[in-house]
């Protein structure tokens, strides 16, 4: 067993759900013991694994493929994770990327968020937390994506619309990522009102942590520079409690 992985179990999951049947997962891991029980897993979970064992190979697979979500190691041969992940975003701002790192400093953590990651595991890690967090994702995904009718919201003079990941006012448009979209649209539910810090993070992040706060931090400095060209609008910070979206309309 890889010491990246926690306990020595191999789990197998006998009912795979239908969203893990039908999803495609690009995995970038160089290590060849880990990727070998992770991909195993995986595909016993039901999903449909690419693997690749460095950053080249991984962008060339990105860009031939159609994926659901992105696993990257961040210590990659020939092109690191952060690299990889942003060139994935250049072209994608919507698929999921979970980044797996050896390294527990929280500025390589928070690095990792500001380039567009969706979420992060630090080695070791366990199968099942690792795939609870990718049902997570490939769930609201999939929700957002073919149930959700598309409802337009007024933000001071921006307007809204969730579904598509659009934020626009007059010249200015924003594509935002699936969890700026989930985190302004809560504030957008619950405006001049205060929201709780953990609050916010059971109900988008799927639990309450420090690292996970510190990552909800940086989404919330996100929509600050989003919504700046309407001086009306602020997202204050309530010290020790949590956010107010402050609008007139």
């Amino acid at each position: 067993m890889s010491p990246a992985i926690k306990n020595s179990t191999i789990y197998s999951f006998e009912n795979p759900t239908s969203t893990a049947m039908k999803a495609k997962i690009l995995y970038v891991e160089d290590d060849v013991t880990l990727s070998f029980v992770t991909q195993d897993n995986l595909e016993l979970q039901g999903y449909e694994i690419t693997h690749c064992a460095d950053g080249i190979a991984g962008l060339k697979a990105y860009q031939d493929g159609d994926f659901d979500l992105c696993i990257l190691d961040v210590m990659l041969p020939e092109m690191d994770g952060f690299a990889l992940a942003t060139e994935i975003r250049k072209r994608d701002l919507e698929t999921p990327i979970i980044f797996l790192t050896a390294k527990s400093l929280k500025e390589d953590k928070l690095n990792g968020l500001k380039l567009g990651g969706d979420d992060y595991l630090t080695k070791p890690f366990s199968i099942e937390e690792l795939i609870l967090k990718i049902e997570i994702f490939l769930r609201r995904r999939k929700l957002t994506n073919t149930t959700n009718p598309i409802v337009l919201h007024r933000i001071g003079r921006y307007q809204f619309d969730y579904k598509n990941l659009n934020l626009q006012m007059d010249s200015f448009e924003k594509i935002l990522t699936q969890r700026e979209a989930d985190l302004l649209l809560m504030l957008v539910k619950n405006k001049n009102q205060v929201i709780k810090r953990a609050t916010i993070l059971e109900a988008i992040w799927g639990e309450d942590d420090y690292f996970l706060g510190r990552s909800l931090d940086v989404f919330i400095s996100r929509l600050r520079k989003y919504l700046k060209l309407d001086t009306s609008l602020k997202i204050e910070n309530i010290h020790g409690v949590g956010f107010k979206l402050n609008t007139n309309l």
